[in-house]
């Protein structure tokens, strides 16, 4: 996976937004940003797509924004000139796909059949938009294509929304999802930027679904296992002493770890990937003993500072 599409696959969700107005660009941008997705596919169904391409990438060079909903030559072109970081079509012509290959930007080519899929994926192109998502059977279509495609991974948008974003998230040939929803011409319209950055924070805790696991008391001592079994009997949690990190859903554990912390706090999340890039994105530093499955995907993690003396554990369940 390339660098650009690591990156989206870490952020899970790209906002697809489409402006009227060139001079609200930079403050969109600095919406979704706050929001925690620093991330827009503006789309050519505008006239002020390029400049706002070209004022996001000046003015917010920490916002990965790219170009969307390009049918022409020349509209790739000015997407690329204004300083777009990739590029998305709705739907797959071949000449189209073709010459933005020519430009060696990063692009996701439209597809809603296998027909077209096995044509991107002739090209080269295995990261492909699903659009209309769910007009054309979302997840349950992509689920049934992804034996005979085992290298296509989707962008679907188009339908996807809050309630539904997990079901497509949870299937792991999904790339990211296209977020419509996010910040609507409406909004854009009359400068809601709180009410953007308000739905992006929400879309990220739905899709990072981070909830306290689990407590660990620390000591080899009979003061912190008394302390442990205390808070069991009093709030009806299960008890087990275990190793460090090791713990049962929802229980308060004891462990005779050698630490000068005072225990470890594990919160749990659907996806450690985007879950540990979400956290540097938001400055905090990362302890570089990360855990990995057999995919290689991140398992455990855990800050590099201590929290109010608890060492701070984020695990995917």
């Amino acid at each position: 996976m390339s660098d650009m599409f690591k990156t989206i696959y870490e952020l899970g969700i790209i906002p697809v937004v489409a402006i009227d107005d060139a001079d609200k660009a930079v403050p969109l941008a600095k919406a979704l940003r706050d929001g925690g997705l620093p991330a827009a596919e503006i789309t050519f169904r505008t006239a002020a797509a390029e400049e706002s391409i070209r004022r996001i990438t000046a003015e917010c060079p920490d916002v990965l924004v790219g170009a969307g909903t390009v049918l022409t030559k020349e509209q790739a072109d000015r997407a690329v000139a204004a300083g777009a970081k990739f590029i998305v079509t709705p739907g797959f012509n071949p000449e189209m796909i073709a010459y933005i290959k020519s430009l060696g930007i990063p692009m996701m080519p439209g597809a809603a059949t296998p027909g077209e899929m096995e044509q991107a994926m002739s090209m080269g192109l295995t990261n492909i938009k699903f659009f209309p998502a769910e007009a054309n059977g979302g997840v349950a279509k992509l689920k049934a294509l992804a034996g005979p495609y085992q290298a296509a991974k989707w962008m679907p948008t188009g339908g996807v929304n809050a309630k539904n974003l997990n079901d497509y998230l949870s299937f792991d040939r999904i790339i990211c999802c296209g977020g419509t929803w996010l910040a609507t011409s409406a909004d854009i319209a009359k400068g809601d930027w709180d009410g953007i950055t308000a739905k992006c924070k929400e879309a990220v805790k739905t899709m990072l679904g981070f909830k306290l696991h689990s407590v660990c008391v620390y000591g080899n001592n009979e003061s912190a296992e008394k302390d442990a079994k205390f808070l069991c009997n009093l709030f009806g949690f299960e008890y087990k002493e275990t190793e460090c990190g090791i713990s049962a859903d929802g229980a308060v554990c004891f462990s005779k770890d050698e630490s000068d912390a005072k225990g470890c706090i594990i919160i749990s999340t659907l996806n450690g990937n985007r879950a540990m890039a979400y956290v540097q994105r938001m400055g905090v530093e990362i302890d570089p003993d990360i855990w990995y499955d057999a995919k290689g995907n991140v398992s455990c993690f855990g800050l590099k500072d201590t929290v109010a003396g608890f060492e701070i554990c984020i695990e995917q369940k």
